[in-house]
């Protein structure tokens, strides 16, 4: 028989190899943007994107990352070898001190294992494939699976299960009051079994906007201290939610400190130094003791090595001229202070709008009380669709915007699609 006979026979020839793959869903968030871009109505708002935007709704080139890479880019003496397994040493070194502070004694102490990675996703990719490995589930009699807050990133839930650990929602959010579910949270916790794995959004949570407060925070570790349970951080806004570093970094540092908490940090410096497409990133792991934390960098440059063999170097280098070189890092607070201030004068805005010039039914407290890009609006699947479809205005169908899409210019126009469509709810 032919190939092309057995191709009409039924599609056996080996260019049918892949007839039984099937088509997966777009991703939620790309659809939403790629269907922004072909909308050609000339007052669309793009409320969906997770990137920081300027008042002109452009991708903004912070000062600092514009300083570092023309220095770079002028020093002969940069070649483009491979960075070592773990990355860049002074990156990761540098990196560790920004997220648990530079008098941290854990760093001190030398228990810190830190390696670069491929952006926040790549930090939380290494971190669930090590626990995969190397987690005891079954010597503390827990199963394979980590509690995530529920709604949290997407990629979240993808990550674990394409590790084997599966994830399980914990309760966060609470949509009657548009606030944290405190009591649900810490109940799961309270009942979880011990030495449980938790993950929790460092700062600015993602996509509610949504943080405990730091008493909350330390009833949170209190809780962790006496189950045993382990805390995988994810941290992706520091300084981006606040404009301080230093107080975004409050809960991780916090957790370090009780010393009793296993834990790991994954970062990322996407947001706060607008390095979307180069992915700088890194995983930092808190051990009891030095050997311990020798140990677990040796299986991190292993799982490494099989995924990625080297991380990026261009992008690595910029952060770390900017995070050791004191008039770049000088630079770079105020470039992180001006983006957040402009997210918090954006919520601002539209509170007042929606408050005090179109009175808008309901309250809206919540917009001032939420923190970092992104906001829950609380409104109902087809109130947000009709702000997509009849305003224009693209956001997720939970009714989840991006802060940094409103600008200026557009702001008004959002304001008054979300008045329209509350006052015409049926």
């Amino acid at each position: 028989m032919s190939a092309a006979t057995a191709t009409a026979n039924g599609g056996t020839s080996a260019l049918a190899v892949w007839s039984q793959v099937p088509q997966a869903p777009e991703d939620a968030i790309f659809k939403l943007t790629y269907a922004y871009k072909a909308d050609q109505y000339d007052r669309k708002v793009n409320l969906g994107v997770g990137a920081y935007r300027d008042d002109d709704g452009k991708p903004w080139v912070l000062p600092s990352v514009k300083q570092a890479q023309t220095a770079l880019i002028a020093d002969e003496s940069v070649d483009h070898e491979y960075l070592s397994i773990t990355g860049l040493a002074e990156f990761t070194s540098s990196a560790a001190k920004l997220i648990l502070g530079g008098d941290s004694a854990a760093i001190a102490e030398k228990r810190v294992a830190s390696v670069q990675t491929i952006s926040g996703t790549g930090a939380n990719h290494l971190g669930a494939v090590f626990l995969s490995r190397f987690y005891g589930f079954e010597k503390f009699g827990v199963e394979r699976q980590i509690y995530i807050s529920n709604p949290t990133w997407a990629n979240h839930k993808a990550i674990f299960n394409s590790v084997g650990i599966k994830p399980v929602d914990y309760p966060y959010y609470d949509p009657k009051t548009i606030a944290l579910d405190f009591e649900g949270f810490t109940n799961t916790l309270r009942s979880a079994k011990n030495q449980s794995i938790f993950l929790l959004h460092a700062c600015a949570h993602n996509p509610t906007g949504v943080d405990p407060t730091p008493e909350q925070w330390q009833q949170i570790a209190d809780i962790f201290v006496e189950k045993g349970h382990f805390a995988f951080f994810d941290c992706a806004y520091q300084g981006f939610a606040s404009g301080d570093l230093d107080r975004d970094a409050g809960a991780v540092r916090h957790f370090v400190a009780r010393k009793s908490i296993p834990l790991l940090i994954c970062q990322s410096f996407a947001k706060n130094a607008g390095l979307y497409g180069e992915r700088v990133g890194a995983l930092h792991v808190v051990s009891a003791t030095p050997e311990q934390s020798a140990a677990v960098l040796s299986q991190l440059a292993v799982i490494q090595r099989s995924e990625i063999s080297n991380p990026p170097a261009f992008g690595a280098r910029v952060v770390k001229m900017i995070l050791t070189e004191p008039k770049l890092y000088a630079q770079w607070q105020a470039d992180v202070k001006k983006m957040a201030g402009r997210i918090i004068d954006m919520r601002q805005r539209l509170f007042d709008l929606l408050t005090k010039q179109l009175k808008t039914p309901g309250n809206w407290d919540h917009i001032l009380k939420q923190i970092g890009m992104f906001t829950f609006l609380g409104l109902d699947t087809d109130q947000c669709k009709r702000l997509l479809e009849e305003g224009h205005i693209y956001l997720t169908a939970n009714s989840r915007i991006s802060m940094a899409g409103l600008t200026t210019k557009n702001v008004e126009y959002v304001a008054g699609w979300i008045d329209k469509v509350v006052r015409e709810k049926k």
